[in-house]
């Protein structure tokens, strides 16, 4: 069960995708409940990791039923509960993606006081984070967490965290807490070589960027993410020998392309900054092909399936420390961890750019070995069938 497969939201929907064909491949029968628009779901589901797809991927069928849209923020469904007692007896386990929004609540209300295993995935939606940035509306949750949340997460047969920095930070946002707590990671399949003629495409369509070190941010253009920080990190007077890009490709939901705009033309580097939009199928594989490191200086990521994305066609990654797998890549010497302010992402770009080339080549096969030891999406199916398969589940 998960809010959206829109894949524009974020990376939940990838996940989730991803793991039910990694289970489906196993003989699992896997269905997805989603408060989507039924005529929302076919590219969604056919187009989740073009850049990591195979077609043995691709021909793996997933049974979507698309309930329609939640009424409110809250994505109350009037169609939801009704659905999972008419068909959730069909089903050994329900698994659900997020908080905070009725999804959760109806699955407590489903299994409560039966036989029927339930897990939960917060996917970070209990970082503290959002408890120091959006006061106010942590004590809304917190009007609404004894009677909801707190109950979803009690009676799980377990709360699985991505990575074991999330487990950590969720213990921090309420006192009232109480959880079988799990760590399993999320993954992606291997990918294929990507085609030679993408990286020609991608530079074709943006060729200011020919002859520079491209720096490669793929997500939501958010706040969160810190794009306006990375904007103000770019060297001002770079080596003319030496020059470095940012392309900056992900969808902007919140109108703050025009604010990011204006912060590049305020600094004069319009020319080494491109704007590139959601990437997707060539285009996605293209500006990977092209760039010289993948970076993300966020204030909170839960996960970073674009992080893994990267690793896993050998791009090493430039992170900040609220990046929840950060540990892994420091330790695979994957990429360069600093912290999530100005200063942190400055010495993240003086530090790649500063990288001999034989080291960088070093750290590319670092970044492969990283996907393939901790994120192949058979790992992740791995740890997720151990969880699901423990004898408490069938309690």
């Amino acid at each position: 069960m998960v809010q959206t497969l829109d894949p524009s939201v974020g990376g939940v929907a990838t996940a989730v995708v991803s793991l039910s064909r990694g289970l489906a491949r196993r003989g699992y029968k896997i269905d997805i409940v989603t408060l989507d628009e039924p005529n929302a779901i076919v590219a969604a589901v056919a187009d989740r990791t073009p850049a990591s797809a195979t077609p043995a991927t691709n021909d793996i069928d997933l049974t979507v039923h698309a309930l329609g849209a939640g009424l409110t923020k809250y994505r109350y469904s009037k169609t939801l509960l009704p659905w999972l007692r008419e068909h959730g007896g069909n089903y050994d386990r329900v698994i659900v993606n997020g908080l905070w929004q009725y999804l959760s609540l109806a699955a407590w209300l489903f299994c409560h006081g039966t036989s029927k295993p339930y897990y939960v995935f917060p996917h970070g939606m209990l970082d503290p984070w959002f408890k120091r940035t959006f006061p106010l509306k942590h004590l809304k949750k917190w009007l609404y967490w004894p009677w909801a949340e707190y109950r979803v997460l009690r009676d799980a047969a377990a709360v699985i965290f991505t990575s074991e920095e999330e487990r950590r930070q969720a213990r921090k946002s309420f006192w009232l807490y109480r959880c079988r707590e799990e760590v399993s990671p999320l993954g992606l399949e291997s990918p294929p070589p990507i085609p030679s003629q993408a990286k020609e495409t991608f530079l074709a369509r943006y060729p200011q960027l020919r002859d520079t070190r491209i720096l490669l941010f793929l997500g939501r253009l958010n706040p969160k993410k810190g794009c306006d920080i990375l904007i103000d990190a770019l060297p001002r007077n770079p080596d003319p020998k030496n020059l470095v890009s940012l392309v900056l490709a992900g969808p902007d939901q919140i109108g703050w392309e025009k604010y990011l705009r204006a912060r590049v033309a305020h600094l004069d580097i319009a020319p080494r900054i491109v704007f590139a939009g959601m990437l997707q199928g060539e285009m996605k594989q293209g500006a990977l092909a092209s760039a010289d490191a993948f970076i993300l200086p966020s204030h909170q990521e839960n996960f970073g399936m674009a992080v893994v994305e990267a690793l896993a066609v050998g791009l090493p990654v430039l992170i900040s420390e609220r990046v929840n797998i950060w540990r892994e890549i420091d330790d695979d010497h994957a990429g360069y961890v600093e912290s999530d302010d100005l200063p942190g992402t400055t010495r993240l770009i003086e530090r790649w750019m500063a990288t001999p080339l034989a080291e960088r080549e070093v750290m590319r096969a670092n970044a492969r070995k990283c996907f393939g030891r901790r994120f192949e999406i058979n790992r992740a199916v791995d740890s997720l069938l151990r969880i699901l398969t423990e004898p408490r589940a069938a309690a």
